[in-house]
């Protein structure tokens, strides 16, 4: 059994047990966080797809941690122009831990 979320702007292939990193969402170490915008839910041959969400589906996971990622770089010049510019930037995350879906 397998869902198709939508979270921080992207979609994710989730699985019973899976562990995921997403963008920052809300809450601490342990809680349960209720995923509510399911795309699709298949059970074998049994597939259930929305239009463009599916009306009750959700998906329960468990924060096991929050964080950031590695720094980016974003260096911008211009050539013969004397004109440079660098930048960094860490994106924060939140790891999950599916542990039910429901649909």
């Amino acid at each position: 059994m397998y869902a198709i979320i939508k979270t921080g702007g992207k979609q994710y292939r989730l699985g019973i047990g899976d562990n995921i990193r997403v963008e920052k969402l809300a809450g601490t170490k342990g809680d349960v966080v209720e995923l509510s915008q399911v795309l699709m839910i298949a059970d074998g041959d049994d597939v259930k797809v929305g239009t463009p969400t599916l009306e009750g589906g959700s998906v329960k996971a468990e924060v096991i941690c929050h964080g950031r990622d590695k720094k980016i770089r974003i260096f911008k010049m211009k050539r013969r122009k004397k004109y440079r510019r660098t930048q960094g930037h860490r994106q924060a995350f939140t790891q999950l831990k599916v542990t039910e879906i429901n649909g």
